[in-house]
């Protein structure tokens, strides 16, 4: 059986609190997990705001097979991964993430809502 095509590879990023050099506290982001689905845009817009600069709005979902959405925290047990505490690279495109579906709980594949945020 041939591959529909279209596969993303995407990196969902975590947060983490590291010191910087003058010892405070800022939040960076690190690699947790990769995975493979497809991108497709769900609504967007391109409007002039003041001073006549473009600025992208744009909502995707990220569809992949269902995955346990945990990683590694500074050497504790697995944390989750949830919108409130992280982002997805696509193509090098920086994504909020807004949600994570498991639609009805059947761990067959996740729905992964986004909003563009800007590139690298």
């Amino acid at each position: 059986m041939g591959s529909i095509g279209g596969n993303k590879s995407a990196v969902i990023q975590v947060t983490k609190k590291e010191k910087n050099k003058i010892r405070e506290f800022e939040k960076v982001y690190v690699e947790a997990q990769d995975i493979i689905g497809w991108l497709d845009l769900m609504d967007g817009d391109s409007k002039h705001l003041n001073y006549n600069t473009k600025m992208q709005e744009s909502t995707h979902v990220f569809l992949c097979d269902y995955t346990e959405l945990i990683y590694q925290a500074d050497g504790k047990p697995d944390a989750k991964i949830t919108p409130e505490n992280s982002r997805m690279i696509v193509d090098g495109e920086i994504y909020e993430v807004k949600l994570y579906d498991d639609p009805m709980g059947m761990h067959e594949h996740l729905e992964i809502y986004l909003k563009y945020a800007g590139g690298r």
